[in-house]
């Protein structure tokens, strides 16, 4: 039995051959082009040596590169392995090394960081666009001339297709291995029974390519129905107000900080696109900007909810149901969603409808495991459940509601924000004497990272934000600084970060 997540680009290059895939600017590239280029990608690679099973890092802007280094990496059964395009070198490293890959693809911006993480862990880099380092290999230039592969190679369904990085509230980023079935049956199942999407659609694709959401939900479903996704490499609510306008686009997906984005264009600009739907994930939506969208854009936001390791999608407020605002919709087609009790570990005791407890997950979006992490596998999966970490309730009409997050972590603009990533680094400044990192309410970015700081010497806010910026990723320092005498600690010594949170919210 094979199964191969490339067939979704091969199969709409045979179906919707002159169909626009993706455009970029004035530039416009159709499915049997895209295909075509893609398999010339992978002719390169595999002159590289890359084979079946092998781990392909790509450190990729929303360009047409992405697609291309996506499927021609998938065309030769080897593994893609996104990289955040915000990552620093060591960061960077940490990744390649971790993940074993045998050749990183990096964009010209990128390798100021890219080459310098790919160095430190003697991987072989591949660059793409214009203005990198002329002694670097460019793939873009070399597929032009490439004889493409013949076809894709055959994989099986349970085989690692994708490997995302994640991590928990504690240690380093963890390694999400997804299978070539995981992906395929959760662009299928949104394709035909969660999303309103065929081959008339044009999707605006502002999420990053390298995370779950814009991956899988924007680029593979629109791809698989033969749609067309007009690419936005960097976010900005002027531009993607405009380019919604002008490319015609029917289908809009965003976490909440692009919605509040849009809103705020919208102030200064009359321009309003027709849009069939609007889809919000990757953090909860606050309802008066649901609302907002839906008075000014004429649009009802649908939510939805999910996570890296769910392939994303677990539930949608779908097309089959009547959405119910406040809620992220009901379980997807083919997958189970429950709730069960939070405070036991060890088993899996589901609670009876409406009751509050930790959501967990069963079906054919739940991951393979985390790579070479059999531990953390074993925690996050029990009694074949998927254990998300996040609280909520699944009333009697099957609908879930998102409480609260049992772990801490911090959901920025869409980007998970681990504290003790961030804590890690800023125990390194000498007048740091203990921090506590927590998330506080913001209205642009529906939290924002704060780190409460016990001092060890002379320091300020300004000091410590600015120190902080030059060792972590743009998304990842903390925006505020609270000094304190003492941080609150529980029996065990634990810091109590809700007290913190309780405390400072307002």
């Amino acid at each position: 039995m094979s199964l191969t997540i490339a067939s979704i680009l091969a199969e709409s290059a045979t179906r919707y051959a002159d169909n626009t895939a993706v455009v970029l600017g004035d530039l416009r590239i159709t499915y049997a082009q895209l295909w075509g280029h893609a398999k010339q990608y992978a002719a390169v690679l595999r002159e590289k040596g890359i084979g079946p099973g092998d781990k392909v890092a790509l450190l990729l802007p929303n360009t047409p590169h992405f697609p291309l280094a996506y499927f021609g990496t998938l065309a030769l059964g080897a593994v893609a392995v996104p990289v955040h395009a915000l990552l620093k070198a060591e960061e960077i490293e940490y990744v390649l090394a971790d993940s074993g890959a045998k050749a990183l693809i990096c964009a010209a911006p990128l390798l100021g960081e890219g080459a310098k993480g790919a160095e430190l862990v003697g991987v072989p880099v591949l660059a793409v666009m214009d203005g990198g380092d002329a002694t670097i290999e460019r793939i873009d230039t070399l597929a032009l001339a490439a004889t493409p592969i013949e076809d894709f190679v055959p994989r099986e369904p349970s085989d690692t297709a994708v490997i995302l990085y994640t991590s928990g509230t504690t240690g380093k980023p963890k390694g999400a291995e997804l299978t070539h079935l995981n992906v395929t049956m959760n662009v299928a199942v949104s394709a035909q029974h969660s999303f309103d999407i065929d081959s008339n659609d044009t999707v605006l694709g502002c999420l990053p390519l390298f995370h779950t959401f814009g991956q899988t939900c924007c680029m593979n479903t629109a791809f698989y129905v033969g749609a067309t996704v007009v690419l936005l490499p960097r976010f900005d609510g002027s531009a993607a107000l405009e380019l919604l306008v002008n490319e015609k686009c029917t289908i809009f997906m965003g976490v909440p900080t692009m919605y509040v984005g849009l809103l705020e264009a919208a102030k200064t600009s009359d321009a309003r696109p027709q849009l069939k739907s609007a889809m919000s994930g990757g953090a909860a939506l606050p309802l008066a900007v649901l609302e907002k969208f839906t008075e000014v854009f004429g649009t009802r936001v649908l939510e939805g909810y999910g996570l890296t390791e769910t392939s994303p999608v677990a539930t949608f407020n779908q097309k089959s149901f009547e959405p119910v605002a406040g809620t992220v919709g009901k379980t997807i087609w083919g997958v189970e969603v429950e709730v069960a009790k939070a405070e036991i570990d060890e088993r899996i005791e589901l609670l009876p409808a409406g009751e509050l407890g930790e959501i967990v997950v069963r079906g054919h979006n739940v991951f393979k495991g985390y790579l070479n992490n059999p531990e953390a596998t074993a925690a996050a999966i029990v009694d074949g459940w998927f254990r998300t970490g996040d609280l909520g309730t699944k009333d009697a009409d099957g609908y879930v509601r998102i409480v609260d997050r049992k772990k801490d972590m911090v959901i920025r603009g869409g980007y998970n924000v681990y504290p003790r990533d961030v804590e890690e680094v800023l125990l390194r400044h000498p007048a740091v004497g203990q921090v506590a990192v927590i998330g506080l309410p913001d209205a642009q970015y529906g939290e924002e990272v704060c780190a409460v700081v016990v001092k060890d010497g002379a320091l300020s806010e300004e000091e410590l934000i600015a120190w902080s910026k030059e060792q972590l990723a743009a998304y990842k320092y903390p925006r505020r600084v609270i000094f304190t005498d003492a941080l609150p600690l529980g029996p065990s010594g634990k810091i109590l970060k809700r007290e913190l949170v309780v405390q400072y919210k307002e």
